[in-house]
């Protein structure tokens, strides 16, 4: 698993994690404070199987367990981008973890792990 976060420079003011092989292992905080959620993008498309990318609102999580804020659904083979204009709001971090189970007490990981973005300010 290779987690980046890299801040943008105005306009956009954002910050873009990139997670490059996410798995139902927590990645905790990724964002260190509160913000907007703008943008979710799932790359699943060298994997067939359909997956499950959970955020939740928190400074730490632990997958099965944690309840998700959120749970994005992503088919086999396909890339998918979830937009939010208007943003959705939280008040700490955010950590996430991806499945190939929608229940929250799935920890299944995917066999080939997806890429997943998502845009913050």
């Amino acid at each position: 698993m290779a987690v980046t976060v890299t801040n943008q420079q105005n306009p956009l003011g954002a910050k873009i994690v990139q997670d490059t092989a996410a798995t139902a292992t927590a990645v905790d905080n990724t964002t260190g404070t509160s913000g907007t959620l703008y943008m979710v993008e799932i790359d699943n498309s060298t994997y067939g199987t359909a997956v499950y990318f959970k955020m939740a609102a928190a400074a730490s999580a632990t997958a099965g367990t944690t309840a998700a804020t959120m749970v994005f659904y992503c088919a086999a083979s396909t890339k998918r981008s979830y937009v939010f204009p208007e943003g959705i709001a939280f008040a700490v971090g955010f950590c996430h973890w991806c499945t190939t189970g929608a229940a929250e007490a799935s920890t299944a990981a995917p066999s080939t792990k997806p890429t997943v973005r998502y845009v913050t300010s």
